[in-house]
């Protein structure tokens, strides 16, 4: 069955996921020329840099997350649909879906990434990832979750186990992570649970790499590591976990600790893709490109973001890093290049490295840009506007600003509710 979409004289593209590389795409192709679906689990837009905030009770969902719709409503020929991908055709140039199939005459592929559980489905099971804004808001219901059990759990060891938290992965979601909890445990914990002592309160963070934030230099590397100790956070470096089973967490070492609560940031791989040609799909599930983004062995697919490894580039032989910059330069010189008549004038792909941040709890924060470094307070200042222009809409930015403002005057934001599915079992009254 084919999906109900309007038909048109137009060319169609389609565009496969509406993550950074997908809305700057959708927003560079001329509507005049192409007929633009756009495609996507969600009718929304997520800015992943935040989730950590969502999951610590900094933001709520909504502020960092825009519509399709409202995004491109004033787009003519452009239509978004919910649909969950199931695989392409490329020789018949169909995708199919659950909503039905999809004709297209251009399929640019922007599916983005997803957790890497390293093919451990003991630890899958039981860790808590932080991919979407739905994960974020598990972590979220699932740390408060554990506050209260701890409230009324009277026996010492297990009290302990539950105050117990462990982050895996020393990129810049685990460090961010980390010291947004270091600061909820030193500010607003205790206000909270005052009859919990938060002394016993232990924050883990384990990295299997040589050093934090391993994307940037060594010295942001130190920085991190020095401001997080002085936060109180325990670090536990070059050991990766072998093993979770939801109470007690063993390192490569043999090395254990008993934690209800094990927050998973230890790395991504690209969202599978059924159709294309094996051969065009790396291990960790990237589909090789050209210098235009060209998937090779195909005149009209392409690839963008984190689902795309751009080998022809020497500089990047695994492909360019999996990060918003990549993935937004990509689509803006693809939308070019597909607006453009003649394929002689489509340029080839150059990835312009703007830096690197990452923040490590209040006032902290580690700044890399091309010529110059930062840290410290000024670095945090820096990161804060950077990520606030970045956001979709007048209205999102705003409200984390004012959210942001209210937080670092007051010391206490008031969004630590646990919003949990309502149940459809009836409990009898009595």
């Amino acid at each position: 069955m084919e999906a109900n979409i309007p038909t048109s004289d137009l060319e169609r593209i389609v565009i496969l996921g509406g993550g950074f590389a997908g809305i700057e795409l959708a927003k560079k192709l001329s509507s005049k020329k192409f007929q633009i679906v756009l495609l996507d689990k969600n009718n929304y837009h997520q800015f992943q840099p935040l989730f950590y905030q969502v999951a610590t009770a900094g933001l709520e969902p909504s502020a960092i997350s825009f519509p399709f719709r409202k995004l491109f409503q004033k787009n003519k020929n452009f239509h978004f649909r919910i649909a969950q991908i199931e695989g392409v055709d490329t020789a018949n140039q169909e995708v199919y879906t659950d909503i039905g199939i999809i004709k297209y005459d251009k399929l640019v592929v922007a599916m983005g990434a997803t957790t890497n559980f390293y093919n451990n489905a003991q630890i899958e099971s039981h860790v808590l990832p932080l991919k979407s804004t739905s994960e974020a808001l598990n972590v979220r219901n699932t740390l408060f979750n554990t506050f209260e059990k701890a409230l009324i759990e009277c026996d010492p060891i297990k009290r302990k186990s539950l105050l117990t938290i462990i982050i895996v992965g020393g990129g810049a979601t685990g460090v961010e992570v980390s010291g947004s909890l270091a600061d909820m445990r030193k500010l607003i914990l205790p206000k909270d649970y005052p009859e919990l002592d938060f002394a016993e309160m232990e924050i883990f963070l384990i990295d299997g790499a040589e050093r934090l934030l391993s994307g940037m230099k060594e010295h942001a590397s130190e920085k991190a590591k020095a401001y997080l100790t002085s936060l109180g956070i325990k670090l536990i470096q070059k050991q990766h976990v072998t093993s979770y089973d939801g109470n007690v967490l063993v390192l490569g070492n043999g090395e254990s600790i008993h934690t209800n609560t094990v927050i998973w940031a230890a790395g991504v791989k690209a969202n599978a893709l059924r159709g294309i040609e094996k051969e065009l799909i790396l291990p960790n599930n990237r589909i090789i490109v050209n210098e235009f983004n060209q998937v090779h062995s195909y005149t009209n697919v392409f690839a963008l973001g984190d689902i795309a490894s751009m080998e022809s580039d020497k500089l990047y032989p695994k492909g360019h890093p999996q990060v918003a910059q990549a993935a937004i330069q990509q689509a803006r010189l693809l939308g070019r290049n597909l607006n453009e008549n003649s394929l002689k004038s489509w340029k080839k792909f150059t990835y312009n490295d703007l830096g690197s941040m990452a923040t490590i709890g209040r006032n902290l924060a580690v700044v890399e840009f091309p010529t110059m470094r930062f840290a410290g307070f000024f670095a945090w200042c820096i990161w804060m506007f950077v990520h606030l222009i970045s956001l979709i809409g007048t209205k999102n930015k705003v409200q984390t600003f004012l959210n942001w403002v209210w937080n670092y005057f007051t010391y206490d934001q008031s969004l630590r509710l646990i919003l949990s599915p309502k149940s459809d079992k009836k409990v009898p009254i009595r």
